[in-house]
């Protein structure tokens, strides 16, 4: 089903294919017409993706049919091969991790799963991820600082799992040894917001040298939906709340707590799936060049400094 704002796009598709399979039915030229028809349509497009409100790239931030982790471990890295397991309890099917190549460079990879269907988004808990997920992260982090392979880490997921489970098991603490370990990493670490970066359950995996995101993914402390019962007593509000966050990809660059923003395609990536994941490819080999050459006390010292230096206050006085 096509977002609410795109329906007018979609309309005009549908249009243009009807076009199209009347002329090849009745074997007559409509070339011209249909040429017309894509003009407008391109310009729709880009029109309706320049002007977004903010809630609106929550939408297409969550779309269905957005690429996952997975399509990008398959789409975007060379000869995958998952490692699973924390060591500890379990196997979190909301993380995925393991080795993996881009380009001519072996790199650790870590990818916060949401599913792709109703069955598998049950499967992944939605990407929200218990302790066994951190854990199972911090043990790449070791093996990455083993063999001097840089981190690579696709963030998306609402926020960890909030559940009494995962609270028992030391979600909090679990959460805050994750950022304690990459923030210490001795390699080059580069994290990209691919959906949604929800909380801590995103930052647990975000303490990188370079934090990348995609035109229409968002990054926040908390939900709109979430925000909008803290502060309205009601859900509802969200599309307020998403204003009041400033939790899109441009918002957050000049707020300095993103690096790079990654164009997507017009139309959003749940359009250009292809075309998406190949620009992230060719920006995640474009960070990691630009930092190999950094020692491993550069490296954790930008680190320290990137995330210190995040925030900004007005003196009222």
């Amino acid at each position: 089903m096509p977002l609410p704002f795109e329906k007018p796009i979609e309309d005009l598709e549908a249009k243009i294919e009807e076009m199209r399979s009347y002329a090849s039915e009745q074997g007559i030229d409509l070339t011209d017409e249909i040429g017309l028809l894509q003009q407008r349509l391109e310009r729709l497009k880009r029109d309706t993706f320049a002007n977004l409100t903010r809630w609106q790239r929550v939408q297409v931030a969550r779309a269905a049919g957005r690429p996952t982790a997975m399509d990008y471990l398959q789409g975007a890295f060379d000869s995958f091969s998952e490692l699973h397991g924390d060591r500890t309890l379990g196997d979190d099917p909301a993380i995925v991790t393991g080795l993996a190549r881009l380009g001519e460079r072996s790199v650790v990879v870590i990818g916060q799963q949401k599913g792709r269907d109703t069955k598998e988004n049950i499967h992944r808990n939605f990407g929200m991820a218990h302790p066994s997920g951190y854990r199972k992260a911090m043990r790449m982090f070791d093996l990455a600082d083993k063999f001097g392979l840089p981190v690579l880490t696709l963030i998306d997921t609402p926020g960890a799992y909030p559940g009494i489970a995962a609270e028992e098991q030391g979600q909090a603490w679990v959460i805050a040894e994750s950022i304690r370990r990459m923030s210490r990493l001795t390699v080059p670490a580069v994290s990209v917001v691919i959906g949604e970066g929800g909380s801590g359950g995103a930052l647990a995996v975000g303490v990188a040298n370079r934090v990348l995101i995609l035109e229409n993914a968002i990054y926040s402390v908390i939900s709109p939906e979430s925000c909008a019962a803290i502060l309205w007593r009601d859900a509802a509000e969200a599309e307020k709340a998403a204003e009041a966050l400033k939790l899109t990809a441009y918002d957050l660059l000049d707020l300095g707590v993103v690096d790079r923003v990654i164009d997507e395609p017009v139309g959003g990536a749940h359009k250009s799936r292809e075309a998406t994941i190949q620009r992230v490819r060719e920006a995640m080999q474009e960070e990691v060049a630009a930092l190999v050459g950094i020692d491993a006390e550069g490296l954790q010292e930008q680190r320290r400094s990137r995330f210190r230096g995040l925030g900004r206050f007005r003196d009222a006085a």
